[in-house]
Parts: C-alpha cells; sequence; structure tokens
C-alpha cells in the first residue's frame, strides 16, 4: 500500500478510537456506517452480513462459509449482497493494537442507482449465481471518500446533504472494481439470481415460520431442486440450514438482551421441540441457551 493508503487508514484508526476506548459495537449518526473495536481476539462466532462494504483497517479477522475458510486484513475490503449468516473470528487484535473495523450497509436499489446514473453498465442477461460474498483489493481509491465519509461525522449540520453524495462515491469505485460484475448480477429483473434474494429476504422475514420448499419454489418460479441448488450457491446453506441460523441468532439475541426462559425462546423463533431447539443452539454457540445467558455478554452481531 502507498504512503496516502497509510495515511488515511492511520487517521480512520485515530478517529474510530476518539468515539470508543471500550470493546464493541461502535454505531454512528450515519444510519448505515458503523464500527468495531476489540481488544483481543475471539473464539468463532455467528455474524449475519448484510448487504455491506466491510473493511478491517487495523488486526485481522477469519471466516467460515460452508467448508470454505477466508480470511481478509487491511489490504482486502469485504462485499456482502445478501444477509449471509457466517461464522468469524478476530484472529489479530491486543490491547496495544486492538481490532478495529468499519462497516457501511447499502440496498440493491442504491447500487442500482449509482450503475444507471454514473456508469451506464448494462446488466448480463441470465447471470449465474455464484457466492452472495466477495473481496476486492483496498486502494486509496476507495479509503479516500471513506475517510471523508467519517470527517463528516465532527460537522453533523453537514451530513443530511453531503453523506449520501460520499456514500454514491464509495460504491462507485468498488463497482467498478471487482463488485461491479459481482453485483450486477443481482440487479437482473427475473433473473434466478434476483429470485433467489427474494427468496432470501423472505425467510429472513418470516423465519419463525415452518418452510413449504414445494411452494416456496413455486411462489419464486422455480422447481424445487433449482432452489436449493442455486441458493446453496448464494450463501453456502440449504433454505433449510439459512433459516435456522437465523433462527438461532436471533434466539441468541433474545438471551442476551431479555429476561426469557429458554423454552420461551425457543417458541418465540419457531421451534416446536424446546429440547431441539437446546441441542441445535448448543451446537452452533458451544453452550447450551440457560448456560449461555449466564456467561456471554458481549454481543457480535455488529462484528464488520
Amino acid at each position: 500500500m502507498d504512503a496516502l493508503f497509510e495515511a488515511y487508514r492511520a487517521e480512520l484508526i485515530k478517529r474510530i478510537e476518539a468515539k470508543r476506548e471500550e470493546d464493541g459495537a461502535i454505531k454512528t449518526v450515519i444510519p448505515s456506517l458503523s464500527f468495531y473495536r476489540s481488544s483481543s481476539t475471539t473464539e468463532f462466532a455467528t455474524v449475519i452480513y448484510e448487504p455491506s462494504l466491510c473493511l478491517v483497517l487495523q488486526g485481522s479477522k477469519a471466516l467460515i462459509l460452508g467448508d470454505e475458510n477466508y480470511s481478509y486484513d487491511p489490504s482486502r475490503y469485504l462485499l456482502a449482497s445478501v444477509h449471509m449468516p457466517t461464522r468469524v473470528r478476530i484472529m489479530e487484535a491486543s490491547n496495544e493494537k486492538p481490532y478495529i473495523s468499519l462497516k457501511l450497509t447499502f440496498t440493491m436499489e442504491d447500487i442500482f442507482e449509482v450503475m444507471k446514473e454514473a456508469l451506464n453498465k448494462s446488466l448480463t442477461p441470465n447471470p449465474t449465481p455464484e457466492l452472495g460474498l466477495c473481496f476486492g483489493d483496498m486502494s486509496t481509491q476507495v479509503i479516500d471518500p471513506i475517510t471523508r465519509l467519517v470527517r463528516l461525522l465532527d460537522t453533523p449540520n453537514n451530513i443530511k446533504f453531503m453523506a449520501p453524495m460520499i456514500i454514491k462515491e464509495i460504491l462507485y469505485h468498488v463497482i467498478n472494481d471487482k463488485g461491479g460484475n459481482f453485483l450486477r448480477k443481482y440487479l437482473m429483473d427475473g433473473s434466478i439470481v434476483q429470485q433467489i434474494v427474494k427468496v432470501i429476504s423472505k425467510i429472513k422475514q418470516d423465519f419463525a415460520e415452518n418452510i413449504n420448499m414445494k411452494e416456496l419454489a413455486k411462489a419464486y418460479g422455480m422447481s424445487e431442486s433449482s432452489l436449493y441448488h442455486n441458493f446453496k450457491k448464494v450463501t453456502m446453506l440449504s433454505p433449510l440450514q439459512f433459516q435456522k441460523t437465523l433462527r438461532l441468532e436471533e434466539a441468541r439475541r433474545i438471551l442476551l438482551t431479555q429476561d426469557l426462559e429458554a423454552t420461551e425462546v425457543a417458541f418465540a423463533v419457531g421451534y416446536e421441540s424446546p429440547s431441539q431447539f437446546s441441542r441445535e443452539y448448543a451446537r452452533m454457540f458451544g453452550l447450551p441457551p440457560k448456560t449461555y445467558a449466564k456467561t456471554i455478554h458481549e454481543d457480535t452481531e455488529d462484528i464488520a
């Protein structure tokens, strides 16, 4: 990385450190922008990525998607196009050099607007589904507008006017990079890829309801086998595995934020059998629900 890139990165680290000295997620007055800080490494935890651009500014992180292992650090960014349950672990962090990351969320409508207005990019007919997450090389072109967006936090009166333009600029550079071909696949009207995105949204919205694969496939114009095959290409999970992960992650959130019994939580997230819920919860998080709620206090939902 060149000297200018490193200067921007150092500035971002300094600004984020000034926002909060304790570990955890850091919300900002720009709704789509958040930070995360950790002074120690972590074990693997489930994080549900939403459509977003994620940067590690200091430290490094490992991800597990299905059977595949990935890692990234300040030299690369992560781009997620759909909601994706992922196992993540902070690999490099210390009190002296804490792990620091930044997340900028977006919608596919934001991407479409940038493509239409600034790039005049055509959409590839019948795009082939692929994993809903990719990595790109960090550059000065990407980190420059991100730094300017973070600087806006010092001048709140300018955010309403300036932030949308800077966010468009950030997306413009990402789309012009590796992210362009990747994201265009998700914008083709009527394509299998777009239908899978709709299925993901449907399951996320109604995760507590039982899935009827036949009806779900019919509703989105696919055969059951096509739905299963293409859904797994995008998320590395089957629809039922995806739903189970959403249920268990919501259960974890409830256990950490509300004073409810494990049985109540099980029913709230769609389980009919509390014993099955306890088994699957322990398999995913390493501890049964009751023990987890008493032992774990940190919410990892916003690790970028």
